[in-house]
């Protein structure tokens, strides 16, 4: 059985990969209409999205760290 942490993260953690799933299906598509204004603006998309999605996680792990100490 899991304890009221571990489902809250489980909860946060499928919530998470849920939206992060929907944006990465629609990447393509917003990536080919900001390259037909410029492909750095795709670029820096593309970037800007995969660090949100690693970014998420890390903000996320130094909480419960932070918030454990306690």
């Amino acid at each position: 059985m899991m304890d009221r942490d571990t489902r809250n993260a489980a909860i946060a953690a499928v919530w998470i990969m849920l939206l992060f799933g929907i944006g990465a299906f629609y990447l393509p598509t917003i990536m080919l209409a900001l390259g037909s204004l410029s492909t750095m603006l795709a670029a820096a998309f593309g970037i800007v999205f995969v660090l949100a999605f690693f970014s998420v996680f890390w903000l996320r792990s130094r909480n419960q760290r932070k918030n454990q100490g306690k």
